[in-house]
């Protein structure tokens, strides 16, 4: 998830992830008396620490995917690195705190309001007067003015990713002092927070050779806590040292290393003591919470295994096992005997080798909380069956969302309730279960849709011709050519992000070979109810969300193939193929047996990471897939492109900006349309929880569950971790006094803290 300032705004929503109880709001909130945007789910997990109980100095090795194409958050290839380096560096007038919601920087910001509403909005920016960029100038208007410039999609020579928001601002200008900024706006916009943060200094924003280069591979001026020392492409990393200018509480560390390591190698780099902070796949977090667990002081073996299960013996052989081998090996087989003492010796070395892998891995802790993003079920309406609304909505509601949540989070020990909106997660203020929209599970009410829509059991099917598939996965040719593809597979999530197809994440597996190694062994719902019958009874229900009434479920037919036309009803499910994606397999697995008893067949289609979203998402090549958007706190703005009706572009082709489902209405746009105008943020809620409803409706996209966060940091590391909602604060982290955190352990020597603490540092290699 992006988090320069509350989420970068270039990139917030051009990047997308692939990766308590049932809610029990069904109506639109604003409804009721009771809030419907609750709370977050789960809370950041950073070993949250006071900066008198953290060391002065110290290097941190934290891992990223990669090692940024650019350091602009403006540029359509920015990545999840961008965003780390430019909220060290970068000023952002707002940040997002732990509800998801932007809250005031005050260490650039003074006040920032809205002071004339006619005829012009007009919003006054009042700065921090201690607020300099690194080569001494203060920030101010001339910077404004520039990044708007150059973001305003006036000037196409800069080569800009977007630029909503900053397309309405009419004019910038000095206020009634240098520290004052006074923004003019052409039309009213609701979402004015999301504007300059980040901010760049004028010398990045003022030319477009400068903006389009000048800023790809360093940045010279800086205004945050940390400044941008160099970009290693042959060392795979980002060195980040403090700023010397900087106003704000001193930074705590000396140096931040942001490393690229491949999610299936950071084990083995955190076993070796290369890493401090990293995040992780579910695997990794049961070796090192294992690593951590209670021993057996004879063996020197965890007395419990992950989630409190009972260890194995040493050597991971139970007693009875362990008796048969003495005695094979003190037999009067000579050959047997051998044979099993040099498996006996072999096993030692491999138990030591484990023992000396899990006292290094010891030294760490499992940190975990929900990512402000989630996974969804997409469902690509443009042509096929799915085109038709009564089967995307009878694919809906044939999921069992809880189930869905719970096979990827309970495991984790994290809150495992289904997402009930698109356009906000719990705890945010958007936030409202506008599932009822839809309907609840219901494999009757599924199989009437379908039935509806004329699609029968046991229907004749032709017999194919030489190319020609089922229906549902006609369309898809080049997905099926060669050997890249591979049918009928299983699967595997990652942490998949739009734009970064060729780069490694996921928060399955990450299987890491050296640990196998050295292991070896739609419409506005004011208020109403559904009945137990399914039926929408709601007051401006959905049209057409449910079978017309006398429709009749096809008895007997919950596991019988349906077919249409002489096609069988079979949909292509397509899953990336890298490592790390035992989630996503473990979901679509699911989905798949969940469609089937209504009567839907799933050719799953496993594909390269590197062709998943561009070759199959984004071009249409798919009929089922999974993937996440990441949450925003201006839902307006940074979702509207995502739900926005596609449109006939003028060579004749379709353009879907980024609703890759292709499923959109004319009144969702509308709705999106009125809460980016309004000033009212009450009503600019109610306005996005009516869109979300018809978006619900349209069945397009199907919000399953929250994703899991996981990261593994040193147990002295403090606020760091899983951050949840909140934006790091990158000049509080640091490592412990020694005696601040009882009997953990310090900071190994390429991580430890600065000569004038308590214990000698040496900085990292390569940094």
């Amino acid at each position: 998830m992006s988090h320069v300032g509350v989420g970068p705004r270039a990139v917030m929503r051009s990047v997308a992830f692939l990766t308590a109880g049932v809610l029990a709001v069904p109506a639109l909130a604003g409804c009721t008396s009771e809030d419907p945007s609750g709370k977050p789910l789960a809370e950041q997990d950073v070993a949250a620490a006071a900066r008198a109980r953290i060391a002065d100095g110290g290097t941190l090795r934290w891992a990223v995917d990669s090692v940024p194409d650019t350091l602009n958050a403006f540029q359509s290839d920015a990545d999840a690195t961008t965003t780390r380096v430019v909220q060290a560096v970068l000023p952002s007038m707002y940040r997002m705190d732990e509800t998801g919601s932007p809250v005031r920087n005050a260490d650039y910001l003074e006040s920032a309001e809205v002071v004339d509403t006619e005829p012009k909005q007009v919003v006054v920016y009042k700065l921090n007067q201690q607020a300099v960029w690194s080569d001494g100038r203060e920030i101010g208007a001339a910077d404004f003015a520039a990044q708007w410039r150059a973001l305003s999609g006036k000037d196409s020579a800069y080569w800009t990713a977007r630029n909503a928001g900053y397309d309405r601002i009419q004019k910038i200008e000095r206020g009634a002092n240098d520290l004052e900024v006074k923004v003019t706006f052409s039309r009213p916009y609701a979402d004015w927070k999301a504007l300059f943060s980040p901010l760049y200094p004028k010398d990045v924003m003022g030319t477009p050779d400068a903006f389009n280069d000048g800023a790809r591979r360093s940045l010279e001026v800086t205004a945050g806590p940390f400044a941008v020392k160099k970009v290693d492409t042959k060392s795979d990393q980002v060195v980040l040292t403090g700023n010397p200018r900087w106003w704000g509480e001193p930074a705590k560390l000396d140096k931040i290393v942001l490393r690229a390591v491949p999610r299936d190698e950071r084990v083995s780099e955190l076993v070796a003591g290369e890493l401090d902070l990293a995040e992780i796949d579910p695997e990794t977090a049961d070796e090192v919470t294992l690593a951590g667990a209670p021993r057996d002081p004879a063996t020197g073996t965890p007395l419990m295994g992950p989630e409190g299960s009972p260890a194995p013996g040493p050597q991971g052989r139970s007693a009875a096992e362990a008796l048969r081998s003495w005695a094979v090996a003190n037999g009067s087989d000579e050959d047997a005997a051998e044979e099993e003492i040099l498996a006996r010796e072999e096993r030692r070395e491999a138990a030591a080798k484990e023992r000396r892998r899990q006292k290094a891995l010891s030294g760490f802790e499992v940190r975990k909380s929900l990512e402000p993003a989630y996974t969804q079920l997409a469902l690509n309406g443009s042509d096929g069956p799915l085109a038709d609304e009564r089967v995307r909505r009878a694919v809906a509601r044939a999921l069992d969302r809880e189930k869905l949540a719970e096979a990827v989070l309970k495991p984790l020990g994290l809150p495992a309730e289904p997402v009930g909106s698109h356009l906000a997660l719990s705890g945010q203020p958007a936030y409202a279960d506008g599932s009822g929209a839809l309907g609840q599970q219901n494999a009757k009410e599924a199989r009437a849709l379908l039935a509806d829509a004329g699609w029968v059991p046991g229907g004749p099917v032709k017999k194919a011709d030489e190319g020609e598939k089922a229906a549902g996965a006609e369309k898809d040719e080049k997905g099926d050519k060669g050997d890249k593809d591979e049918k009928k597979s299983d699967g595997d999530d990652g942490t998949y992000i739009v734009g970064e197809d060729n780069k490694n994440g996921g928060s399955g597996d990450g299987g890491n070979d050296d640990a196998k190694d050295d292991a070896k062994d739609g419409a506005d719902r004011e208020s109403g109810e559904k009945l137990s019958s399914g039926k929408n009874t709601a007051q401006g229900g959905a049209p057409g969300a449910y079978a017309p009434k006398g429709t009749a479920a096809p008895a007997g037919s919950a596991a019988a193939p349906l077919a249409k036309d002489g096609k069988a009803l079979t949909l292509r499910f397509v899953l990336p193929s890298g490592p790390g994606s035992e989630a996503l397999r473990t979901v679509a697995d699911r989905i798949t047996d969940m469609l089937k008893e209504i009567g839907i067949g799933t050719e799953i289609t496993k594909v390269p990471d590197e062709s998943y979203f561009k070759d199959h998402i984004a071009a249409g090549e798919y009929d089922l897939a999974l993937y996440s958007w990441p949450a925003s706190a201006f839902p307006a703005t940074d979702a509207r492109p995502i739900y926005a009706k596609p449109v006939p572009a003028a060579d004749g082709s379709l353009n879907v900006a980024q609703n890759y489902t292709r499923v959109g209405t004319d009144q969702v746009d509308q709705l999106f349309d009125r809460a980016m105008t309004t000033l009212d943020q009450k009503e600019a809620r109610d306005l996005l929880r009516k869109a979300d409803s018809r978006i619900w409706a349209a069945a397009g996209s199907i919000p399953l569950y929250q994703r899991p966060q996981l990261t593994v940091a040193r147990e002295n590391l403090a606020n760091a971790g899983a951050f949840g909602f909140e934006t790091p604060v990158y000049e509080d982290m640091g490592y412990l006094k020694k005696g601040a955190q009882g009997s953990r352990p310090s900071a190994p020597a390429g991580s430890s803290v600065s000569p004038s603490a308590s214990s000698s540092p040496s900085s990292s290699s390569g940094s």
